[in-house]
């Protein structure tokens, strides 16, 4: 076997190469500064050239920042700024409460919803969109269940990766295959020339890659997904270790059903709640709406059969509660996982200023839950706190009482401007929701999935068309469109794609190419179809999926002319192979999980390892079973 010595060209942008895995792999600095320090080494060239031995730069100068205006960037920030509108309308809400509702707060159960979900949509979208449209879902399930993202973002983002491979529009690649292939035919003979794929040509390889993904998570990720504490900003007001270090407050959000023939049936609150120590703060009667706002829910309010009860209480009160009047105690909250759900309530403090018209007048003389929409869990008077079952809600307020309640933010926000009020709860979510503009942002985003499916318009403007309709509608303003895109991610796909430019055009990666075949190109069929696939591994880890496609689709192409294969096989597995992207976060989505799963480089290789490996095997396996 002879071996071509690399260009002095080659030799340059393979040393960056090495610098660059190696920067990513042991986080010397963060990801995004590793790689734009990648770009300007690559711009520095153009000044050093002499010194290096080389004519010129291995980037131009003038192409160095193409990355900041690529097709690519360009999508992932239209994306994000479309899944923002989407949330701004509570539409993802709704779907986390759907998935909440169905897999419970079970990993093992929410996983695969949320993963099949995803890989679905990413079937027919670019899979960066339907990880950046999730992305949101997947934070108010954490909040929601208590399980960490960084135990959920993984398994969807290699899903949505995987998605990409079930129709021959999920992915770049695949969308690039049948053009290449018909550039290809032009210099073979005859009978040599190559069918292009149909859409669902590519599905039921697709589907078992899905399907291996959603198992291997299930089975193994306990042992491989990192348990990275969220810091939820919701999480700030009423903290739950504040309150039991200041007030010695204890309590907790608990759901319980009502069964028909509850001897709790027919009774009103005002009978039990003091009686027990309990607040119920909310009610869902059976076929019935929600009753936990300001105004719809007050001591006079009676519990019907089959209803479901939202109860703060101290954990010790509520069994003697439960086994008093034989209720069902649910795992954590269902029907109320989202109207409970820390984001939208939580226990504020709240002050009784000199001359509020409230002095001398007690929480039962005001009606304060019906009529202000905070319902009073303690009162704290000169050292001492009293709490629900103390006759609290009966003794008159008095100047600089402090009052614990449990409200909804939006509640506590009117309150701030109520002079009988001096609210010391400030920090607290302010989100603005708009579910009125929940059918612009309908619009938009189907006008958005509609041009990227069926027109030849470039992603990109099909895309940024759905995400200027969310601002100039009113779904989103301007400043929440900037704050919505992760300005970390575009430095990082930006800069590295100069890098990628350098690979291919100083023939670093045919060089590699050519090495290796050399190796295998004596074997069996299916270990240089394999050898192919894993050189188009390697090279979508350092470069962009569709640049490793675009070189090795004609060489794979004469590789197998050269062994008696089809061509047009080995073509699709380069494309399917430029999936397989999970060992480093070079991938798109994999760049858009990280920071919000506070994924290390780590993390990313202790799952992708098996993940590439399996991708490998199943792609392989399920080619050689349909073709």
């Amino acid at each position: 076997m002879s071996l071509v010595a690399p260009s002095i060209e080659i030799a340059w942008v393979s040393a960056l190469l090495i610098l660059t895995i190696y920067l990513f792999s042991f986080e010397v600095v963060s990801i995004d500064e590793a790689a734009i320090s990648i770009m300007v080494l690559l711009g520095l060239t153009s000044l050093l050239a002499p010194m290096m031995g080389l004519e010129q730069g291995l980037v131009s100068t003038q192409h160095l920042f193409d990355g900041f205006s690529s097709n690519a960037v360009m999508s992932i920030i239209a994306v994000m700024i479309i899944g923002a509108g989407l949330d701004k309308t509570g539409i993802m809400g709704k779907v986390a409460v759907f998935i909440l509702k169905v897999g419970g707060n079970t990993e093992r159960r929410i996983i695969p919803i949320i993963s099949a979900t995803v890989g679905i949509i990413s079937s027919f979208m670019q899979n960066v969109g339907a990880a950046a449209l999730f992305l949101p879902v997947v934070s108010r399930i954490s909040a929601r269940s208590g399980l960490p993202m960084s135990r959920l973002l993984m398994p969807m983002g290699f899903t949505a990766i995987l998605g990409g491979t079930v129709t021959m529009v999920g992915s770049s690649p695949l969308i690039l295959l049948n053009d290449l292939m018909l550039t290809s035919n032009t210099a073979l003979p005859a009978d040599q020339q190559m069918q292009t794929w149909s859409l669902f040509s590519v599905t039921p390889i697709g589907l078992a890659l899905v399907a291996t993904g959603i198992i291997y998570f299930v089975v193994a990720g306990k042992y491989i997904l990192p348990s990275v504490p969220t810091d939820h900003k919701t999480k700030i007001a009423g903290s739950a270790k504040y309150l039991e270090e200041i007030y010695g407050v204890d309590y907790s959000l608990f759901e319980v059903n009502v069964p028909a023939g509850s001897p709790l049936v027919g009774q009103v609150l005002d009978d039990i709640e003091s009686r027990h120590k309990i607040r119920i703060i909310a009610i869902k009667p059976a076929g019935a709406g929600m009753r936990a706002s300001r105004g719809d829910l007050s001591r006079d309010v009676d519990i019907t059969e089959n209803s479901a009860l939202g109860i703060l209480c101290s954990p010790r009160h509520l069994k003697g509660f439960v086994d008093t009047y034989e209720l069902v105690i649910q795992k954590g909250l269902r029907a109320f996982s989202e109207a409970l759900s820390s984001s939208q309530v939580g226990i504020a403090e709240i002050v009784i200023p000199p001359g509020s018209s409230l002095l001398g007048k007690s929480a039962r003389d005001v009606w304060m839950r019906k009529v202000y929409g905070i319902a009073l869990v303690a009162l704290h008077r000169r050292g001492e706190t009293m709490f629900e079952g103390e006759n609290i809600r009966n003794t008159p307020f008095e100047t600089g009482d402090t009052l614990l309640v449990h409200t909804t933010w939006k509640a506590l926000a009117h309150l701030e401007q109520d002079r009988n009020f001096v609210i010391v709860t400030t920090e607290y979510p302010r989100e603005e929701t708009r579910p009125n503009k929940v059918g612009w942002a309908g619009f938009f985003f189907s006008l958005a999935l509609f041009l990227v499916l069926f027109t030849d318009l470039r992603l990109s403007v099909a895309l940024l068309t759905g995400a200027i309709g969310m601002v100039l509608s009113g779904v989103l303003k301007i400043e929440e469109a900037y704050d919505a895109v992760s300005w970390s991610t575009v430095f990082l796909l930006a800069s590295l794609i100069p890098l990628g430019l350098a690979v291919e055009t100083s023939g670093t990666a045919k060089w590699i190419a050519e090495q290796t075949l050399q190796v295998v190109g004596h074997m069996p069929i299916w270990v240089i179809q394999s050898a192919i696939a894993l050189l188009a591994t390697f090279f979508t880890l350092v470069m962009s999926n569709v640049g490793a496609t675009v070189l090795l689709v004609p060489l794979a192409v004469n590789i197998a002319i050269g062994v008696n294969a089809d061509p047009a096989i080995f073509a699709l597995t380069v494309a399917l192979a430029t999936s397989n992207s999970f060992l480093l976060p070079t991938h798109q989505v994999n760049a858009l999980i990280m920071g919000p799963g506070g994924y290390r480089v780590s993390d990313f290789i202790k799952a992708g390892i098996v993940m590439t490996v399996l991708f490998l095997i199943v792609m392989i396996i399920m080619m050689a079973i349909i073709y």
